[in-house]
């Protein structure tokens, strides 16, 4: 008898369990649901998960996984490639050696985007499917796309990091600025994701639950660990926050003009650059502005002397220099996509620069009372200047300019003493960071350095970061203290009245608690 009133009581029990598991099916929304997601558009094809059941049988249950590390994966490199903007240019132009302009990093980034779309579009589809109580099957075309989304973010990291591995060290940057963020919108979508997570673990038997409660805790339990470990310069006082660091126009403002040409150096001014950074190279005693080695990439060198467009920039003779156009390229391949903000007159003297001469370039700085520093190529062996290409430069400097030797951050680490002893005004820079013992013996007063080296500091030596274009690094550098900053967008820095993201210590406390 007792036996008999135990199994009708756990009977009872378990048609309670039932109905309270049982909900209402939206009947069009689970069609549309199971039919994206599987392919499953009729009504017999769907089956509901029973109480005990899991959501999926095994196979499924793999694929579901393999859903979840490429979101994952896809996730991790389009953040990756999203801050990895500030060095598309560099990225652009030297991908495959090819010389020319191409948007390769865009093409990149919309690829990546779109994986990351067509995997997130499922995971949502999977969870709401198991919201509605409905069993996963995930049909057989979105899965070779997964694996596809997967092998793409694989391939990609591997090549990226082998290419261009400095920008790893970009990523753990963005985290200074962007982990508060990061770790409040994490803590949410574990939030949302409680509900689903919920009517799973009461779905299932008492073997399964411990292993889904299990994992959801111990994420969400490191989720509130991450503050701990938070560092942002970002997160202070806005009273403890320093000036904006000085900008120093990139080959003048590429954004706006020509690179390395006077009407770059002259937008640059317009923008309220301090400084003025270019290439310098040498043939017959001119010295004169280039960065690449060639001249094919911002010149119609192929059109002029199309024998010679492989040839090095420094093996041109002046006269054949000024013959060349250096402002052509920049509307027909507009690298920055900004060309279409150049009225019809501006369009018209961009598109007629010529190449600029150190003395040309050394003028516009004396007249508007602005910082220069540039790279000094020594020329090729055979060279007539190859071993007096300092001396002529620092003639054109003293000589035939009239900016002050004050002015000049001499960056080229060759002769350095014997520079020092002609001319004892420069200001001696290093690109590289020394110990300071030799920095103090080469009287070095200023470091220029890549941004990845942003938390390097040496006594009484101020430090200049390149090449800065991003306003979220920017404001990084700004929160830092960095002295200066050189960047491709001084039109763009120099509207900012305060470092984005800067965050009061309390009000991390509070988005925390």
């Amino acid at each position: 008898m007792a036996s008999t009133l135990s199994r009708l009581q756990f009977g009872r029990m378990r048609g309670l369990r039932a109905k309270l598991l049982r909900r209402y099916e939206h009947q069009p929304l689970v069609t549309c649901l199971a039919g994206l997601y599987g392919c499953r558009w009729r009504r017999y094809e769907r089956s509901r998960t029973q109480p005990g059941d899991c959501c999926c049988n095994k196979l499924e249950g793999a694929s579901f996984a393999l859903l979840v590390a490429a979101f994952c994966l896809t996730l991790v490199f389009l953040y990756f490639w999203g801050q990895a903007k500030n060095d598309y240019n560099d990225f652009d132009f030297n991908f495959g050696n090819l010389g020319f302009w191409f948007p390769w990093s865009v093409v990149l980034l919309v690829i990546a985007a779109g994986f990351f779309t067509y995997i997130t579009v499922l995971m949502l589809l999977a969870v709401c499917l198991v919201s509605e109580g409905q069993k996963l099957y995930l049909h057989w075309s979105h899965k070779i796309g997964i694996l596809v989304s997967l092998t793409f973010s694989i391939v990609a990291t591997a090549v990226l990091s082998d290419l261009w591995s400095k920008e790893w060290k970009t990523l753990l940057l963005s985290f200074q600025v962007t982990a508060p963020y990061l770790h409040v919108g994490g803590v949410l979508l574990m939030t949302a994701l409680a509900w689903p997570v919920a009517l799973h673990f009461f779905r299932m038997n008492s073997r399964r639950r411990g292993l889904i409660m299990g994992v959801y805790l111990t994420i969400l339990f490191a989720l509130y660990l991450v503050p701990l470990g938070l560092y942002s310069p970002c997160i202070k006082e806005e009273r403890t926050l320093g000036p904006a660091p000085p900008l120093i126009g990139h080959r003048g403002a590429p954004m706006l003009a020509p690179e390395n040409t006077l009407m770059s150096f002259e937008k640059a001014v317009e923008a309220g650059s301090k400084g003025l950074e270019t290439d310098v190279t040498i043939f017959d005693g001119v010295p004169f502005l280039m960065h690449d080695r060639t001249l094919r990439r911002t010149t119609n060198v192929h059109e002029v002397f199309p024998n010679r467009t492989d040839a090095p920039a420094a093996m041109f003779t002046w006269a054949e220099l000024e013959s060349l156009n250096a402002g052509a390229w920049f509307l027909s391949h507009n690298p920055f996509g900004t060309a279409g903000s150049l009225g019809a007159e501006e369009r018209q003297r961009a598109g007629n620069q010529s190449v600029c001469s150190l003395q040309a370039f050394l003028q516009l700085a004396a007249q508007t009372d602005k910082l220069v520093i540039f790279d000094l190529y020594r020329p090729p062996r055979g060279h007539p200047y190859r071993d007096t290409w300092i001396q002529r430069t620092l003639e054109v400097i003293q000589n035939e300019s009239s900016i002050h030797s004050s002015q000049v951050l001499w960056l080229p680490s060759d002769l350095r003493a014997l520079v020092q002893e002609i001319d004892p005004e420069l200001q001696q820079t290093s690109g590289s960071r020394l110990p300071l013992e030799e920095l103090q013996s080469n009287n070095i007063v200023k470091l220029n350095l890549h941004y990845s080296s942003m938390e390097y500091e040496a006594v009484n030596i101020t430090t200049n970061l390149y090449v800065i274009s991003q306003p979220w690094l920017y404001s990084l550098a700004w929160c830092s203290g960095v002295h200066s900053v050189t960047t491709n967008s001084p039109q763009l820095l120099s509207t900012m009245s305060s470092p984005l993201f800067l965050m009061r210590e309390n009000s991390m406390l509070m988005k925390t608690m």
